[in-house]
């Protein structure tokens, strides 16, 4: 026999315990499964994974929303997802991992962003991440979608890693809470109110954002977004949810935005915090070259310390 085949065999059939079968299919054994690079082991033909594609409400206006609902009964702990600025990375594959590991995910576009309606600030889409939580809350949603309303969690990349720590320091509902990257708002208006080059390269910015056929719908355009961040520079410092945070489980994975990241950390560690988890990659903003490690880390440490 080919030797290299040999080999080939005793790693199909040892390390990752596959075996064929008459029908052609492969049967994996249940305690090897693994939800980031296998597809579920059996199919629940009563109670099968789905994607839903949802319309919440939020202050009167719609939001479009999809939910991803894993297989079997439940009830499941869901997860809520919350994109960045203006969210084109949107992290879905990481939802696809954590429905496969058995979490139902809610994903939404915020008020006047990708199509849903009213229109576009970060104080809409903080008031529309509470919106997502009384969805996900409801006893509608609970029977429906075989929801576990006790185990909510709130994930955040960028902008929705900063929407993530503040709504959860202030709504109780949230067991955990994992920022990718956040950005500090707060501090960033304060940068925003003493240095003009920045002010107009983020005004400059958001106007592309906000100019027609962009992500973003709003009144005033840029200059509007940006005085909003000055105004609120002092309330939507994430460094002020630290106490409020520091008895739950928070995740931290930063990649550009290490500064930010630290400042927060230390203010965690300031107020006593035994469950925050911070580390800081090597790649870029979007974690281009890291999906596979994280959505890995994302889903061991949802199952470890996010029960």
């Amino acid at each position: 026999m080919n030797p290299r085949l040999f080999l080939l065999g005793l790693l199909v059939t040892g390390v990752f315990g596959l075996t064929g079968c008459k029908t052609g299919r492969v049967n994996v054994s249940r305690d090897v499964y693994d939800p980031l690079t296998m597809d579920p082991v059996t199919r629940d033909s009563t109670n099968p994974p789905r994607l839903i594609e949802l319309a919440l409400q939020s202050a009167g206006s719609r939001l479009n929303g999809i939910f991803y609902l894993p297989a079997g009964p439940g009830p499941h702990p869901v997860v809520v997802l919350l994109h960045g600025n203006p969210g084109n990375e949107r992290n879905l594959d990481v939802a696809q991992a954590l429905r496969r590991a058995g979490y139902g995910v809610l994903f939404f576009n915020y008020r006047g962003s990708w199509g849903s309606g009213g229109s576009f600030s970060r104080l809409h889409a903080l008031e529309d991440a509470h919106a997502a939580l009384d969805f996900v809350s409801s006893s509608t949603t609970r029977a429906r979608y075989g929801i576990d309303s006790t185990r909510i969690a709130l994930i955040g990349h960028s902008m929705g890693g900063w929407i993530a720590l503040l709504t959860a320091a202030q709504d109780q509902r949230v067991r955990c809470v994992t920022a990718l990257d956040f950005v500090n708002t707060g501090a960033r208006g304060r940068r925003l109110q003493n240095d003009a080059a920045y002010d107009s390269a983020v005004t400059v910015e958001h106007n592309g954002l906000t100019a027609p056929g962009g992500p973003y719908r709003g009144e005033g355009g840029g200059a509007a977004l940006v005085a909003e961040m000055k105004k609120n520079a002092e309330s939507w410092d994430v460094n002020r949810t630290a106490s409020a945070l520091r008895n739950r489980p928070v995740l931290l994975i930063a990649a550009v935005n290490g500064a930010e990241q630290d400042s927060f950390a230390a203010s965690m560690g300031a107020s006593g915090a035994p469950l925050l988890t911070a580390q800081i990659w090597k790649t870029d903003h979007s974690f281009s070259d890291r999906r596979v490690a994280l959505a890995r880390t994302i889903v061991d440490w949802m199952r470890r310390s996010c029960r």
